[in-house]
């Protein structure tokens, strides 16, 4: 008896000290920014407009990569909304002489999710 109740104690402590936390707590793992929705939503909207004629993730290509972008400004509210005013009007002179389009037909939303996007691009391994 004193045998089983010496068993179920040392179950119930187990338990009770391996229970709390993410499993990502306890292996030191990170969550990818691919499990953020604003990286999705973003990813889908540039997918479906032609940003990835002139930009790329890591590389610069016509137009600043996505990571140089985050880079350079800090992720703030006030920069998102820059970002996306600069994403629906276009822009120049920022990342050299050629200017960026205007996508005037994107709503103010769409071009904040895509400005968010480019932002969680930057902590991308």
């Amino acid at each position: 008896m004193k045998k089983n109740i010496l068993i179920i104690t040392l179950a119930v402590f187990c338990f009770a000290c391996n229970s709390g936390g993410s499993s990502s707590e306890k292996t030191g793992e990170t969550k990818s920014v691919a499990d953020n929705p604003d990286y999705e939503k973003g990813l889908a909207l540039t997918t479906q407009s032609d940003c990835w004629g002139c930009h790329k993730i890591s590389e610069v290509s016509i137009g600043p990569a996505y990571k140089l972008i985050g880079q350079k400004y800090e992720n703030t509210e006030a920069n998102i909304n820059l970002l996306a005013e600069k994403i629906q009007n276009g822009g120049s002179g920022v990342w050299g002489s050629v200017p960026m389009a205007a996508h005037s037909s994107l709503s103010k939303e769409d071009a904040v999710a895509m400005a968010k996007y480019i932002m969680l691009l930057k902590d991308e391994k």
